[in-house]
């Protein structure tokens, strides 16, 4: 079991003995760090807090151990209940709050759970400040109110249905467009609150849904990550309705996947992709992903004749980014879609909607939209390396015997080939370094990756 600490939350296992899983004494520990972190930046300032949940066996415990640490510290709570992780930051802002915490594990198995934290715009916190939260669950040093003063919870029930409205108010989405094209889709949610949010957009456009796994009741029926190998039965069942196409997410919804009509993936990688298409044809500005997703979106970016810039992995730098470049879409390989116009988080209903709004335009199955973009293929391998190894002096070495590529040292090392890349990270939690390539063919970037370990283990021996 498990307990990972990092600047962007705390994630465990459920169950164990403090300090090594996520129970409910670390759970309040974390709460309280995170209420004291805003006490500190809202000084003498009545605070609210925003908090939702995915459909978790363990969120409703989890949810009420934070909301009410928080109100122990004098904080009001908006409580949204079974929600999204891009409601929760749509919400925050929508409420005027100074932060919100969302109680989701995102894609891990259901034995997991954790919270994500958010500033008063409903973004990730940055390093620093989940740096001074980490410092604070260490010392212990809270202060919490006297009874007069204690926090109050008002429950909001509606903020899925109010994220959908500001989703089909975007410029680009054509309601009647959508409608008009009589969609058929078939909806994967995990059994987590996707099953409650995709559905009602897809409706609300004019779409038939044909619902699969959609009771939000946490009881995953396969791996929750959605990737190809966890969704056999979705592939089938688009296939057997004769279905446009299938929509995939991950239980918090900032994860989308889609299934084309042969009940083949179109991507992860290209669900970002093809929604950048979109939007760069009808505005034309730059594009953000981080270093170890596909290539493909900076050769669209640049057909368009824009520029494609590249960040650290990590939304919270993608975000960075995207502001610094004044980026009109961007997000990360793994099937997160942000689009400022909507908000500065990874949401899996602006993606479908867009998507959508694509297609209809296109008139066109989704199998030959995807033959339309750069062909690349992925492999995603690690090196496990004993504790006592300098890992940046490993990559240091790397990068020099590579001095002669295009190479970038943000994050890791990534090595840009003419016809490939390669890209080294280290992980912050256990002595591996994680290995990314991609290539026109799988066997070439399988390729790549081996040739990669057997020079680092070279580097070691």
């Amino acid at each position: 079991m498990s307990l990972i600490k990092s600047i962007s939350g705390i994630r465990g296992t459920i169950g164990g003995k403090p300090g090594d899983n996520l129970t409910p004494i670390d759970t309040v520990k974390f709460a309280a760090a995170y209420g004291t972190w805003l006490k500190n930046e809202y000084p003498g300032k009545n605070l609210k807090v925003v908090i939702g949940r995915d459909a978790r066996i363990s969120g409703a415990m989890v949810q009420n151990l934070v909301m009410n640490t928080l109100i122990g510290m004098g904080i009001d709570i908006v409580d949204v209940g079974l929600s999204t992780t891009p409601t929760v930051e749509v919400a925050v802002t929508m409420e005027n709050a100074d932060g919100g915490i969302v109680i989701t594990a995102s894609h891990n198995p259901k034995q997991w759970n954790a919270l994500k934290l958010l500033n008063h715009k409903g973004e990730f916190l940055n390093g620093e400040e989940g740096e001074k939260i980490l410092k604070s669950a260490d010392k212990e040093n809270f202060q919490f109110s006297d009874v007069d003063d204690l926090g109050r919870i008002t429950i909001v029930e509606d903020y899925i249905e109010l994220h959908i409205e500001e989703v089909l108010k975007l410029r680009l989405v054509d309601l009647n467009l959508v409608a008009k094209s009589k969609f058929k889709v078939v909806v994967d949610a995990v059994n987590s609150t996707g099953g409650l949010a995709i559905p009602a957009l897809l409706e609300r456009m004019g779409v038939e849904v044909v619902k699969l796994h959609c009771d939000p009741n946490g009881h995953f029926p396969h791996n929750p990550e959605p990737l190809k190998e966890h969704l056999g039965d979705i592939m089938e069942l688009v296939v057997k309705e004769k279905a446009h196409l299938g929509i995939v997410v991950d239980p918090d919804v900032d994860r989308l996947a889609i299934i084309d009509e042969k009940g083949q993936m179109f991507g992860e990688e290209y669900t970002l992709v093809a929604c950048a298409d979109f939007v760069l044809g009808k505005t034309p500005g730059s594009t953000v992903s981080n270093l170890s997703s596909s290539r493909a979106l900076k050769d669209l970016t640049n057909g368009y004749g824009q520029q494609y810039y590249a960040s650290a992995v990590g939304e919270v730098n993608v975000v960075q980014l995207m502001k610094d470049r004044d980026a009109i879409i961007g997000g990360e390989g793994n099937g997160g879609i942000i689009y400022p116009e909507a908000h500065y988080g990874r949401d899996s209903l602006v993606g479908v909607a867009l998507f959508l709004t694509y297609l209809a335009e296109r008139k066109e199955p989704v199998s030959v939209l995807k033959e339309g973009y750069p062909t690349y293929f992925m492999s995603k391998n690690k090196i496990e390396l004993t504790a006592n190894l300098d890992v940046d002096a490993i990559l240091t070495e790397v990068q020099e015997n590579y001095k002669a590529e295009e190479t970038s040292t943000i994050d890791g090392v990534k090595i840009d080939f003419p016809e490939n890349w390669v890209h080294l990270r280290k992980s912050n939690t256990e002595p591996i370094i994680r290995i990314y390539t991609e290539a026109k063919t799988q066997v070439k970037a399988d390729e790549l990756a081996q040739n990669m370990i057997f020079e680092i283990q070279k580097i070691i021996t």
